[in-house]
């Protein structure tokens, strides 16, 4: 498949539950988040295309003053995950405010995976070619 994202995509290290806002129904947990989407990971599939009402429970009351980011989103893709148990489903947000583009920045900022390159020491075979 073909990568079109054009925003890079955060891997949280939270993983806030996601809701369909209307019903309360649970749908599952944030996987990765950007400024134009995210993805979730369910138990249940979706249909491709549906618009929902969503609801994402924000962990941290304290950073984020507010519950929950409530934020409209089309279905972009379902397709199962390599546990078969579960789906991985693409989510494309709409009409995202600027109060709401800022809820997601700072959840991108504060629960994404640091992926930093450990400092070990140069190994043996790579000094060979100094001599």
């Amino acid at each position: 498949m073909d990568e079109r994202r054009k925003l890079d995509r955060k891997y949280l290290i939270v993983y806030s539950r996601v809701f369909e806002r209307n019903l309360g129904k649970m749908l599952g947990y944030l996987g990765d988040l950007s400024l134009s989407g995210a993805m979730i990971i369910s138990e249940q599939a979706q249909t491709v295309n549906s618009v929902l009402p969503l609801r994402l429970d924000l962990p941290d009351m304290q950073l984020f003053n507010i519950g929950q980011l409530d934020i409209t989103a089309r279905v972009a893709h379902c397709e199962p995950d390599i546990n078969p148990a579960f789906y991985n489903i693409g989510f494309e947000f709409l009409d995202v405010t600027a109060e709401q583009k800022v809820t997601i920045e700072k959840m991108m900022d504060a629960y994404e995976f640091r992926r930093e390159i450990p400092n070990y020491p140069t190994p043996p075979s790579a000094l060979q070619g100094d001599e």
